[in-house]
């Protein structure tokens, strides 16, 4: 081979290696993302809005309960009516089964409904009409027939809590007669004179003055009154009512309805 030729291979070999592919470097797998945790949406307060639930079945009560504070809302319950009639000025609202074991929930919808306004809806199971209308004639807001949506009662509970929040303070104060009953002062007066009256005698008065010509069952005013509607007390109501006539003046203030209860008189 002629050198001519040994340096044509010489230059060929040189510009192989100077344009060789360099090596192929291993590729590291991409690290996946890690997941971020998703947030849980938080059930907002219904602007701190209070409800009792009244249902003599604990389990309807418990499923009730939990169902409502995961919307926001603070709840309570009771089990029969004269814990309800006890507890129901420390709420916004009142969710209110019919059918209780103490006291007939028509009775408790009335007696809430003589000193407080109060939102009532009912969720009952009894549903003809003459039910609903009894329910809303009693004082309830509204009537809810068992089973029933959730949706819907919330539903209900934000319409009738929106019509609250236009409406004024209701009123805590009687008049009849020339009696004056001041239930927030705790002060009663009759012809401008004050009337030396203790706590449940006061509470006796207001009760009957606040439903004037409406006959109160004895067993409403011992749940209402002493919060109690079955516990025997013998003729406390009966000393009670003697003592307001005493107090008052008259007998014809308080009247008997025999077998029934009281009312209040001079209607």
């Amino acid at each position: 081979m002629n050198r001519q030729a040994v340096d044509l291979l010489t230059q060929k070999s040189e510009r192989n290696r100077t344009h060789r592919t360099p090596p192929v470097q291993p590729r590291t797998p991409a690290t996946p993302p890690v997941a971020q945790p998703v947030a849980q949406p938080v059930a907002q307060p219904r602007e701190g809005l209070r409800v009792l639930v009244v249902e003599a079945d604990a389990r309807a009560a418990d499923t009730l309960l939990q169902s409502l504070a995961r919307q926001g809302y603070s709840t309570q319950s009771v089990a029969n009516g004269a814990q309800a009639l006890r507890e129901h000025g420390e709420v916004d609202l009142v969710l209110l089964d019919l059918d209780l074991p103490d006291l007939d929930g028509l009775e408790v919808c009335r007696g809430i409904r003589a000193v407080s306004e109060t939102p009532i809806i009912t969720l009952t199971a009894r549903n003809s009409e003459l039910d609903r209308v009894l329910g809303l004639q009693a004082g309830a807001d509204d009537y809810l027939v068992k089973p029933y949506g959730f949706r819907e009662l919330l539903a209900r509970i934000e319409a009738i809590m929106r019509r609250v929040r236009r409406q004024a303070p209701p009123s805590r104060i009687v008049t009849h007669r020339g009696l004056c009953i001041d239930a927030d002062a705790r002060a009663a007066t009759l012809e401008g004179e004050p009337l030396d009256l203790t706590r449940k005698e006061f509470d006796l008065l207001f009760l009957l003055a606040s439903q004037p010509g409406t006959v109160i069952a004895r067993r409403q005013i011992m749940a209402q009154v002493w919060g109690d509607a079955w516990s025997p007390r013998g003729r406390t109501v009966d000393t009670h009512v003697g003592t307001l006539r005493g107090k008052l003046g008259s007998s014809d203030w308080i009247l008997t309805v025999r077998g029934i209860g009281f009312r209040l008189g001079h209607v």
